[in-house]
């Protein structure tokens, strides 16, 4: 058994020092750690049954960052646990805390990487055992609401820390990514994919009354950036943190989540990578209802990452990571994934062997002895070791690595690698900063042309132009910076920025 989960493994051991880049290789030997650093404060309903209110809670995390590290200009990343929007061991679960065992491993590996990396507590609270499927569904769509606004929430303060403080942490505000794992894959996710209030507004978080579940007046807005009050007895359920910073990010990463409904995914999201056991029980592949573990109770519909893949591909906003394809160290990683992908770029799915289809957090690993929720873990996990769940890390980073560097728009990415580093295409944007159109002439014909925006979002692809000037269309796009990028008929490669009024 436990080699067909390290056989994907043993390929990061070809890795060698022509790819040994920021970013995408290991470059630091140990990491610090700065822990409890409080990124904002926020109403919780956790203790709801004993106070009788929402009362305010600070919101923690703790930062990694290289040891020894002299540059202060780096991207973040934020990660957010998993544990049923519940507090460990109530959940029953395992884990649930920013200090789990693959928590702890993924946040140092990528800040041996070079990230600034944040293992981000959020705001628990709802009721699964609730009598009807309504209040389970409605205390439930609060409790990922208020993830969302916490989401929001840190990325807000990391900005807010680089104008502000003097940037302690070193980072760059223009470069985020956020990451998700079980229940934190719901968070990111759905912090993706909300645009505007209205989105909450379907039928199925709508109560049998005809009022939403969530109420913006009440619950504050979609960020976390507006006070939430209840009109029927004056508790306040929302505060707001550190308005007047943006709360967008460049890419997410899921792992074991699912996204609330399809019809939060649209061109405007960022690219996303997805990890996932397609058999998983808990959180549909595909199309299904969420059950309560253990009572096996059902709450909502959601859309798992198969679904969410494929409408981001339909999109085009996975586009970036196809330049990720040919990373060498990251080929098996790659191979493996497109096995199962159905060609979607950014999926890959763990296919668990006969008898273990139920393994669905295969990443995971605890200390038996001391775990409450041991025995509940190994019945979905039986042969949990440290060495299996290391081993999926190493697919993990393997995969999600130069991803993210691609989406982030790093210059250490496969992104600005090409196809033959030899020949570089030369060509020209004009006029530049254009308006409703611009136009491109190169010294050769081009092959494609893509155009991305400041999120690494695709928002032009063109594959067929196999010409020298090229006239696109951008009077639908917003004014800011964008990467135009084009691939010549002799595999040379070319970038140059254009910016859009």
């Amino acid at each position: 058994m436990k080699k067909i989960y390290s056989l994907i493994a043993v390929a990061m051991l070809s890795v060698t020092g022509a790819f040994a880049q920021r970013y995408m290789t290991e470059q630091f030997s140990s990491v610090n750690v700065q822990t409890d650093v409080t990124y904002g404060v926020n109403a919780t309903v956790l203790l709801y049954q004993v106070v009788g209110e929402a009362v305010p809670e600070q919101l923690k995390m703790d930062v990694y960052s290289p040891a020894g590290d002299t540059e202060t200009n780096r991207p973040v990343i934020l990660y957010f646990h998993t544990g049923n929007f519940l507090p460990f061991p109530q959940n029953q679960g395992t884990g649930g805390t920013r200090t789990d065992s693959t928590i702890v491993e993924l946040c140092t590996r990528l800040a041996k990487l070079g990230y600034v990396v944040a293992s981000c507590d959020y705001r628990l609270g709802w009721n699964p055992i609730a009598a009807t499927q309504e209040e389970r569904v409605n205390t439930l769509i609060n409790a990922a609401y208020r993830g969302v606004q916490d989401c929001r929430t840190a990325v807000r303060f990391f900005r807010k820390t680089a104008a502000e403080d003097g940037n302690p942490f070193g980072i760059d505000p223009t470069r985020v990514a956020v990451w998700g794992q079980g229940t934190g894959g719901y968070i990111t996710l759905a912090a993706s994919g909300i645009d505007a209030y209205t989105d909450l507004l379907l039928p199925k978080f709508t109560t049998s009354a005809g009022v939403p579940m969530v109420l913006d007046f009440v619950n504050g807005d979609i960020y976390g950036t507006s006070v939430g009050v209840n009109p029927l007895n004056g508790d306040t359920l929302c505060y707001a943190n550190h308005v007047g910073y943006s709360s967008d990010f460049n890419v997410a990463v899921n792992m074991g989540g699912a996204c609330g409904d399809i019809s939060w995914i649209d061109a405007n999201d960022n690219p996303i990578v997805s990890f996932q056991v397609p058999t998983d029980p808990f959180a549909p592949y595909y199309t299904g209802t969420v059950i309560v573990p253990g009572l096996n109770l059902p709450v909502v519909e959601v859309q798992g990452s198969y679904d969410v893949q494929m409408a981001l591909s339909q999109y085009g906003n996975n586009g970036i990571f196809e330049l990720a394809e040919g990373y060498a160290p990251g080929q098996p990683f790659t191979d493996a994934a497109n096995a199962t992908n159905n060609g979607f770029h950014g999926l890959f799915p763990f296919e668990r062997p006969a008898g273990m289809e139920v393994d669905s957090s295969p990443w995971d690993w605890w200390d038996t002895a001391t775990n409450p929720g041991s025995a509940n873990g190994l019945l979905t996990n039986p042969d949990m070791s440290a060495t299996k769940g290391r081993a999926f890390c190493d697919s993990i980073m393997g995969y999600a690595a130069p991803r993210i560097a691609c989406a982030l728009n790093l210059d250490t990415s496969p992104c600005f690698i090409g196809v033959d580093e030899t020949e570089e295409a030369s060509f020209n944007v004009f006029p530049n900063p254009a308006n409703e159109s611009f136009a491109i002439r190169a010294s050769e014909r081009v092959s494609a042309i893509r155009v991305f925006d400041a999120m690494g979002r695709v928002v032009y692809n063109s594959n067929t132009t196999n010409q020298e000037v090229v006239f696109v269309d951008s009077s639908n796009w917003s004014a800011g910076i964008y990467t135009v990028e084009i691939h010549t008929a002799n595999n040379a490669i070319a970038r140059k920025k254009m910016l859009k009024n």
